[in-house]
Order: structure tokens, then C-alpha cells, then sequence
């Protein structure tokens, strides 16, 4: 096995999600296809897509999510979406901690 990696790109949102994320008080890890974040002891994985991936109805174009991307969504059993938006994010948090009770 080759030690030659290419380096990921990050999407240009990337580091504005993060950071708006972070301001809300909530621990995040990038690096990690895309970023895994913490709130009120639960854990999500959120791969982050440029806004210029999403087709004309806001989601992220089926040509834009790479295999490996998919294989993930396909089989990880734990909670796993692909977004564009802070906003996306929190939603999905927030339907996770209200069906949770938390």
C-alpha cells in the first residue's frame, strides 16, 4: 500500500459551519470525513458539501457525493448526512435530541 495520500479538499463552507457550530457551545472534529459533531452527549457525522454541489431543489446532486461517500451512507449504522448549511446541520440535531427526549 502506497504512503502517497492526496490531500482532501475542504468545501469552501466548511469552516464557516464549523465555526458557527463551535459559537453554539458544541465540540467539533474536523478531518474526519467531514467533521463528527458532540451536543448533550450525542454524536453526529456530518459530510459537508459545497453550496455549489446542490441542484435547483437544495440537495446535494447524486454526481456529487463520491463513492466512499456512499458506501458510508449505505452501511454505517449510526447516524451519517451529507449537508450544505450550519442550518441543516442544527435541524437534524434538533430532530435527534426531540425524538431522544434530550
Amino acid at each position: 500500500m502506497s504512503k502517497n495520500r492526496y490531500a482532501a479538499r475542504t468545501d469552501e463552507n466548511e469552516s464557516e459551519i464549523v465555526k458557527d457550530l463551535r459559537k453554539l457551545g458544541y465540540t467539533v472534529i474536523t478531518g474526519v470525513d467531514d467533521i463528527f459533531v458532540s451536543g448533550r452527549g450525542i454524536n453526529f457525522w456530518f459530510e459537508i458539501k459545497d453550496k455549489r454541489t446542490l441542484d435547483k431543489n437544495g440537495k446535494v446532486r447524486e454526481s456529487e457525493i463520491k463513492d466512499s461517500q456512499k458506501k458510508i451512507r449505505e452501511t454505517w449504522r449510526g447516524q451519517y448526512d451529507i449537508v450544505s448549511s450550519t442550518e441543516q446541520i442544527l435541524s437534524i440535531m434538533k430532530e435527534t435530541f426531540k425524538r431522544l427526549g434530550i
